[in-house]
Order: C-alpha cells, then sequence, then structure tokens
C-alpha cells in the first residue's frame, strides 16, 4: 500500500534525522540556529508525510484507451497506469467517471490523477504531465457505400449532418473550425455507430482508427463497412494528468516509470495489443 511506501522512505530518511540531531543537541545550539534546525528536520518529515497521502486517480469512458469490460476497468492507458504504480509502489484505486465529471474532478479537487487526456495548449498550464503513453489522430467516418464520398474539408463543412458526442474536446474542436451542421445528442461512443448504421448520420467524429476498430468489433460491423474520410482533424498525444498541487516527486517517480517502461519495451508491447486491424 501507498502509506507503507512512505513508510519505508521515512525510515531511509530517519538515520540522516537521528545524525542530525546527535551532532547538534537542541539544548546546544543558539536560538536562530535551533530554528534553523528544526525547520529542517520538519521539512524532512513533511516531506515524506506529503506524499504519504493518497490520491484519487481517475479517467472516462473512451475505449480503447480506457473502459469498463465486466465491471473490471481496463483498456491501454489503464494498462500503462498500472504498469507505472507497480514500479513506483503506488496503489491508487482506478474510478470511472462521466468525461465532463472527471475533468472537473481533476481541475477542483486536490491531489487528482486522472488519463487519458490530449494535452492541449490550453490545458497546458493547467496541469502537469507525464507521458506521452501514445500519439493519435481523428479522423470522420462514413459508411463505406454512401452515395457522396467526402474528400475535402468543403464538403466535409456543407455535410448535411455529423455526430459527435455531446460533450469534450472534439466537439469544441469542430465548433472552433466553424462546423454548424453538427448533432451533438450523443452520450455514449457506441450510438454514434448505431446512428451512422441506421442512416440517422451522413458522417461521425468521435474516436480514433484504434477506437473505431475497437468499437467495429464491440458492434460486429463487417470488415470495409466504414469509410475514413482523408481529412485529419486533430493530432495530439495521450498523456497522464496531475492536478497542479500535485507532489512534484510523484510526477517525477511517474515520469521515470513510463521512461523505463519506453526503454524496456513493455509500453510498445502493451500499444500492439490495442492496434487497429489492418481490415478496418
Amino acid at each position: 500500500m501507498r502509506l507503507q511506501h512512505w513508510h519505508n522512505v521515512y525510515a531511509c530518511r530517519a538515520p540522516l534525522i537521528r545524525a542530525a540531531l546527535e551532532s547538534h543537541p537542541l539544548q546546544q545550539v543558539q536560538p536562530v540556529k535551533h530554528s534553523i534546525l528544526i525547520a529542517a528536520l520538519l521539512c524532512l518529515l513533511m516531506g515524506a508525510l506529503a506524499r504519504a497521502e493518497t490520491y484519487q486517480l481517475v479517467t472516462e469512458e473512451w475505449a480503447p484507451y480506457n473502459y469498463r469490460e465486466n465491471e473490471h476497468i481496463t483498456g491501454m492507458a489503464t494498462e500503462v497506469v498500472r504498469a507505472i504504480m507497480a514500479l513506483t509502489g503506488d496503489d491508487f484505486e482506478i474510478r470511472m467517471r462521466p468525461s465532463m465529471r472527471a475533468s472537473r474532478v481533476l481541475q477542483t479537487q486536490p491531489r487528482t490523477i486522472m488519463y487519458s487526456m490530449f494535452r492541449t495548449p490550453e490545458r497546458e498550464s493547467l496541469f502537469k504531465w507525464v507521458g506521452p503513453i501514445a500519439e493519435e489522430s481523428i479522423y470522420p467516418y462514413q459508411l463505406a457505400a454512401a452515395a457522396q464520398p467526402i474528400h475535402t474539408l468543403e464538403q466535409l463543412l456543407h455535410t448535411p449532418r455529423i455526430t459527435t458526442r455531446h460533450a469534450g474536446l472534439v466537439p469544441t474542436m469542430l465548433a472552433s473550425m466553424g462546423f454548424d451542421n453538427l448533432d451533438t445528442s450523443a452520450t455514449e461512443s457506441e450510438q454514434l455507430y448505431r446512428m451512422l448504421l441506421a442512416g440517422r448520420t451522413e458522417v461521425i467524429i468521435g474516436d480514433t482508427d484504434t477506437g473505431v476498430a475497437y468499437y467495429s468489433r464491440q458492434l460486429g460491423i463487417a470488415p470495409g463497412s466504414l469509410r475514413r474520410v482523408p481529412i485529419e482533424l486533430y493530432r495530439s498525444s495521450l498523456y497522464i494528468a496531475f492536478s497542479r498541487d500535485s507532489d512534484d516527486a510523484l510526477v517525477a517517480a511517474w515520469a521515470a516509470a513510463l521512461a523505463r517502461l519506453r526503454r524496456s519495451g513493455e509500453l510498445a508491447r502493451i500499444q500492439r495489443r490495442y492496434e487497429r486491424r489492418d481490415d478496418q
């Protein structure tokens, strides 16, 4: 457990504290030096105890990076986060939250960690970052049998209806690009694909290629049924985000653990297990 982990850290520092006390008996130290010594010792103690405080670790439903399967939170990013904690000795409970609520918790509650998030210029100064976990792009998708295949951004802008999720980075990004043909009624990713297959929308935007492959498998969509529109609307890297009050030592430990996973090849092995199928 994390408390035991940092108890061990404190135990390692205890000899330093004892040595300081023995070399400078408090009753023999001048008042000013006495105060400085006390402050230094408190810093040593509080540094260990502060990191012993637990963190809340939240994520959202966004397959295949983080999602719930048989009441178990899994996914590519989840596997990476658990591998990091195995190396750092942390044991934070992962909790699934609705997308907007998870982001709000990260911004408003102390000692909070959230994954996986696109690292955008607007978010840069709001959090502390560890990553990247993966680099991904978002493309529009339409039915392969659509009567009017879309090839250009101009055509996309004039498509009768584009369906995306009701909130989050994607609808915000599309609105900023001038799309006024957005249907944001979908509350879950699966709804996008069901609406497209039922002819209730012409285009869907919301998932990376890996995500589209995942939902195609989940919903039994035949290979070749969906067509990726050749317009890259967004490209960025996925990160783990820490609230601004998070301990720098913890953030550094997670960054070092991720670097170790990358060097060992374990990060690439986790990513390959979730790669998109060649037939999609």
